[in-house]
């Protein structure tokens, strides 16, 4: 396994993260983790040497209000000496914040969801305009300044999904020791992005990505894209190409991967064995260009998400529907968009509110007809 320095906490982390949102599953029931197999997996990545395992008070639950199943298993899959050997990352839920308590509330249940003393990376989750404005009049600074001080958690950071201005502001607020970001060869440019990688790595903050396959979407390239990466004197799969792209980039220190079969890590383990930073050639960089090429020609709303249409009098989160809305046709349909969307609506009104008063339309600097394309949504989706 090859490891990597995780920013200013100097820690040695796996270039391979192991993602515990995603796990197998007994039926269709979310909170239902087959727990020899999950296990299983687990084990088996540790013993090959990842190091890092991110999980999240939600993952595997039926909602965002309460609990999930995914922290109370990662407890029983540490046992028998395996939390010792790994570096143990869960997040905040940063949407049920309201109060300074709330904070200390969710860490302690936390801490005894995961049978730990510590969580060795805490992450405020899924920072955006709307959480943060929150947190930091609830005090989340002194929290997390109180929770490194008693021991609770050693190390402080954040995972992101807003506009790159955003998360530069984000990263100089507080001294944080790390940050985790979406970051794959589609999404250079999308939320913090590239901008926001070097951003994070100057100020020496450790980088963790999520979402290098896009939830699994490219491992399934288009035949056109499968001829494009056919061109390559070495052969590799979609998932080594797309895990490989982002390994390339020394900024990044570790890869989470939400895997859900033990063929998935045991593949996953062997290319971080291998996947050294620039370690692709000028050639093969080229052939992923070629593929983003393929796959942008799919898209069916010109949104750059400048969020100059925002806020929507509506609260619809206009650039969210228009990501969504372009990766089923993107990905032929693919089902993880209807699922997006489903959670979206429940965090923000969905198309089909919109009142058609044209604000919108007036602020948008690519001159997309936003009406029209949300009723294109609601017709999709709803």
């Amino acid at each position: 396994m090859l490891y990597r320095r995780f920013g200013k906490t100097g820690e040695m982390v796996s270039a391979l993260g192991f993602g515990c949102m995603r796990l197998p599953v007994i039926g269709s029931d979310p909170t239902h983790i087959d727990e020899e197999k999950a296990s299983s997996m687990i084990r088996y990545a540790i013993d090959a040497g990842v190091n890092y395992v991110d999980t999240a008070y939600p993952y595997h639950g039926t909602g965002f209000t309460q609990g999930g199943a995914s922290e109370p298993f990662v407890a029983k899959a540490l046992q028998d000496g395996y939390r010792d050997r790994v570096k143990l990352a869960t997040k905040l839920p940063s949407w049920l914040i309201k109060t300074r308590a709330d904070m200390d509330k969710y860490l302690n249940e936390q801490l005894t969801r995961l049978e730990t003393e510590a969580i060795d990376f805490y992450l405020v989750h899924s920072l955006n305009s709307g959480t943060w404005p929150v947190l930091k009049e609830a005090g989340i600074s002194g929290f997390l300044d109180q929770a490194i001080k008693d021991g609770r958690i050693k190390y402080a950071g954040f995972s992101f999904h807003d506009q790159a201005s955003l998360f530069n502001e984000i990263v100089d607020y507080y001294d944080w020791s790390f940050c985790q970001i979406q970051y794959n060869y589609l999404d250079e440019e999308y939320q913090a992005g590239k901008q926001g990688l070097e951003y994070a790595a100057a100020k020496d903050l450790g980088v963790a990505i999520m979402e290098p396959l896009r939830g699994g979407n490219i491992t399934n390239l288009p035949p056109a894209a499968l001829a494009v990466l056919a061109k390559a004197d070495v052969k590799r799969t979609p998932a080594e190409w797309a895990l490989r792209w982002v390994w390339n980039h020394p900024e990044v220190s570790v890869v989470l991967s939400g895997m859900s079969t033990m063929e998935q890590v045991v593949e996953n383990v062997k290319i971080a064995q291998a996947a050294a930073a620039r370690s692709l050639t000028a050639g093969e960089l080229g052939l992923i260009e070629e593929v983003k090429r393929i796959f942008q020609e799919r898209i069916r709303v010109n949104c750059t998400a400048c969020s100059y249409c925002m806020p929507c009098p509506a609260g619809i989160n206009i650039p969210n529907c228009f990501a969504t809305y372009n990766d089923h046709h993107v990905f032929d349909g693919t089902p993880a968009a209807r699922q997006r969307y489903a959670m979206q609506s429940k965090l923000a009104a969905p198309a089909s509110k919109c009142v058609e008063c044209g604000k919108c339309e007036s602020h948008c600097p690519q001159g997309i007809k936003i009406r029209e394309e949300l009723k294109n949504i609601t017709a999709l989706f709803e």
